[in-house]
């Protein structure tokens, strides 16, 4: 009984939170209903056992993708009138491209249910042996099965990071760099000086 009360509660507040994040007028408010929806997509996923994607959407989608969102609408000075003005003018563009996926959602689902998509079958190859979590399965299998691909992307990324931190670099003249070998290399005699000055005379910097 309580399994079906929090599917519904979850899939009812997911619902509604991605409703209201396409209608909230203002930006802000629509990246906090994404994140209320991020948050309810994850309980649903724990009500099926992927525990591990439940942790994806709140670590990943919540605290980073969501969050990072949240701080660019805020930061930056959007004209919202503007941006009404751009959804009317866009808007027709929009509903056409809504109507195409609803009409291949509705052909995709009368050719599954016409019996014309064969899906695969499951060999039982990467089954979850008896009494392990969710994430040790994964984790299992990523470092067996997928192990290279897994590397790969791993590579890819931090190519794809390196990339954005190089071309994103920018000199600044303005500002002066340290010579950290000049700075150790400096004796003591070099970096202070002892003056006498005179009664009344101060000291000459």
């Amino acid at each position: 009984m309580i399994q079906a009360f929090a599917f519904y509660l979850f899939a009812v507040l997911c619902i509604a939170a991605g409703s209201l994040t396409i209608l909230a007028r203002n930006p802000v408010h629509s990246v906090l209903w994404l994140i209320v929806a991020f948050f309810n997509a994850a309980g649903l996923m724990v009500l099926v056992g992927a525990e591990f994607i439940a942790m994806l959407l709140v670590i990943v989608y919540v605290g980073a993708v969501a969050v990072l969102f949240l701080f660019v609408v805020m930061m930056l000075d959007i004209d919202f009138a503007e941006l009404r003005a751009g959804f009317i003018r866009n808007f027709p563009l929009g509903f056409a491209l809504a109507l195409v996926l609803l009409m291949e959602l509705v052909l995709g689902a009368g050719a599954y249910r016409a019996g014309a998509l064969k899906l695969g079958k499951p060999d039982g190859h990467a089954a979850v042996v008896a009494g392990q979590s969710n994430i040790e399965a994964i984790g299992a299998l990523l470092y067996t099965r997928y192990l290279f691909l897994f590397e790969a992307a791993g590579i890819v990324l931090l190519v794809a990071m390196i990339g954005a931190i190089v071309l994103t670099h920018r000199q600044r003249g303005d500002v002066r760099g340290q010579n950290v070998s000049k700075q150790v290399a400096r004796r003591p005699e070099e970096a202070t000086r002892n003056v006498s000055p005179e009664v009344g005379k101060g000291v000459q910097l």
